[in-house]
């Protein structure tokens, strides 16, 4: 058995196929001054041949992944247009009297290898696409064919030293039953790609190994915990088909209970709503059973683009998703860019702390004509469905108001235009901050709800980057302070008569429920995937059973304590589901 890093869940068993890696053969011969711009116009018509088929790829996974996922290649394009990649390109033609095909090698290698000596697992990762589209444009300069898998329909376990999106987009999920790399990480783009098509995705696997995977050998992969085994014996492939058939038929089973009323057996109701970033991920969320959207991320319209997206631009996605949804809430949190979230056209300052800096309201406040222009799609959107408004990343009640005098501007301008909209529309804002959890008391007065963003306030609270590897071990949403202000942030939105949700990825783990049952949380808004397992858990789970191991929770010293306490409790509630 190997132990690598889980990317994306699932089982999978079957023969391995081995993806060769890029061979390039390059002239060794010079080139002549004089062919300096026939060498240009090589590497320019590679690059609009190598665009053109980026968009395509776009066009025709936007519909299976959405629309968030594919901004993925937009960074592919944005290399192939930034100038300094081209500066360095013909530098290397003009200095070294080289090929165009030689340079473009030469200057994948030279990024390649500045992004990997940066201190910065981000960063590291996106040398992956300057390889993936620098192969792309080699592949157009040599005249190269793809490479291509297995044209029968044997369905296999593809076995990559790393995967680009682009190999990636050509994939078929009916015949890949997974894939393993030997390179990567849970945060590559290839991950979250393979999250979005659901494939199960093992990666990290190669210094783990003591001979290299070859073409042909029986694979099973668990992509929830990162196990690999390699020709395995029968038993263990009987005890995994066996597992794997029961997740099956459990994912049969939920699709059952879509249409159940969220109430626990005692009676409380606790609201089951979804994250969204796409038209695709609302159809899923519907399809489950979901009430209404928690947290609709407004990033993805900006981002697929190279300009600010305009007003009416905004309110038709708005309305769509408004009108969609058929009166049931839609939540729109207002742009939440900076951090790990960039913008192409939109030039952020360098930071040494960028999830501490320049971003979220911060950029709002500042930009305020940008922020009006959401704000006036915002409530013209809330006409035609309950819409309810979110600011992100709030920290005082400075930012609260100073936000609301730019959305009593907006609404002044609507009304002197004739354009109708939801006088009576909630405000809310994401406490996300321990700032805004000491202070959620002076808060709730300023706000109609509030939404826990649990995976900020996890890693603010214990300073720890959740993309950083080195410190991950540290990012433990179940610590105890967590716990505490939890229930601060909950019993503070009780006191003030305002609503209270959760829309951080602890939403969604099954784990926390009697958390969010005990503390009588109205809405838990989750991935469109995990409200089917919640629901059932929710169906079987008892308020009063959950505010006795609440208790417990809190006389807790350590995440492992507390962890234990809520694993016990699944047990039993186990225990007696099956018993009946």
């Amino acid at each position: 058995m190997i132990k690598g890093i889980g990317a994306s869940a699932g089982i999978a068993i079957g023969r391995s196929f081995v993806l060769p890696n890029w061979e390039w053969e390059l002239p060794e011969q010079k080139i002549d001054v004089a062919d300096f711009a026939r060498e240009f116009e090589r590497v320019y018509e590679g690059i609009r041949t190598s665009k053109s088929e980026i968009e395509q790829i776009k066009d025709e996974l936007r519909d299976v992944v959405g629309s968030e996922e594919t901004h993925i290649f937009d960074a592919h394009i944005a290399i192939l247009d930034d100038p300094v990649f081209m500066n360095e390109i013909q530098g290397i033609i003009q200095r070294q009297y080289k090929a165009a095909e030689v340079a473009v090698k030469e200057a994948i290698d030279h990024f390649v290898t500045m992004f990997d000596l940066l201190d910065d697992e981000y960063m590291k990762e996106r040398a992956l696409d300057i390889k993936d589209v620098g192969n792309r444009l080699l592949k157009h300069l040599l005249g190269a064919p793809e490479i291509t898998l297995p044209s029968d329909t044997q369905p296999f376990i593809l076995i990559a030293k790393e995967l680009s999106p682009s190999q990636l987009a050509h994939i078929n999920p009916q015949h890949v039953l997974g894939i393993v790399t030997l390179a990567g990480s849970t945060t590559s783009h290839s991950a979250i790609m393979a999250r979005a098509l659901g494939v199960p995705l093992v990666v990290g696997v190669e210094t783990k190994l003591e001979e290299p995977i070859q073409t042909g050998q029986t694979i099973i992969i668990d992509g929830s915990d990162g196990t690999v085994f390699i020709e395995p014996v029968q038993q263990i492939i009987d005890a995994y088909t066996e597992l794997h058939n029961a997740q099956s038929e459990a994912k049969k089973r939920l699709h059952g209970i879509a249409g159940h009323r969220p109430v626990t057996p005692d009676g409380k109701r606790l609201e089951l709503a979804a994250n969204i970033s796409s038209f695709k991920e609302l159809e899923i969320a519907l399809s489950s059973g979901a009430h209404g959207v928690g947290l609709f991320r407004t990033e993805f319209l900006y981002m697929d683009r190279n300009r600010f997206p305009r007003e009416e631009e905004q309110f038709e996605v708005y309305r769509s998703v408004a009108e969609k949804l058929g009166g049931e809430p839609l939540v729109i949190r207002t742009l939440d860019v900076g951090g790990d979230k960039q913008l192409d056209y939109f030039e952020l300052p360098e930071e040494d702390n960028p999830f501490l800096g320049y971003r979220a309201i911060r950029i709002s406040l500042d930009r305020q004509d940008l922020f009006k222009t959401q704000l006036r799609a915002i409530l013209r959107a809330s006409h035609y469905g309950q819409v309810k408004l979110m600011y992100p990343l709030i920290s005082s009640v400075d930012e609260v108001r100073a936000a609301n005098a730019v959305l009593d501007e907006a609404k002044r301008e609507l009304e002197e235009a004739g354009h109708p909209y939801d006088k009576g529309i909630k405000i809310g804002i994401m406490i996300e901050v321990p700032a805004a959890v000491m202070i959620a008391d002076l808060l709730a007065e300023e706000v109609d709800f509030f939404s826990i963003g649990t995976n900020d306030l996890v890693q603010f609270t214990l300073a720890v980057d959740r993309m950083n590897e080195e410190i991950s071990h540290l990012y433990e949403p179940y610590h105890p302070a967590l716990i505490r202000m939890l229930r601060m942030t909950v019993e503070a939105a009780k006191r003030a008569g305002i609503s209270v949700g959760v829309c951080g990825e602890l939403a969604g783990d099954l784990r926390a429920l009697p958390i969010w049952l005990s503390l009588d949380v109205d809405e838990i808004s989750m991935s469109s995937h995990s409200i089917l397992q919640v629901k059932e858990r929710l169906l079987c789970t008892s308020q009063d059973e959950s505010r006795e191991v609440f208790q417990q929770l809190q006389a807790c010293r350590t995440s492992t304590e507390v962890i234990e306490q809520l694993n016990a409790f699944m047990q039993r509630i186990d225990k007696k589901t099956a018993n009946g």
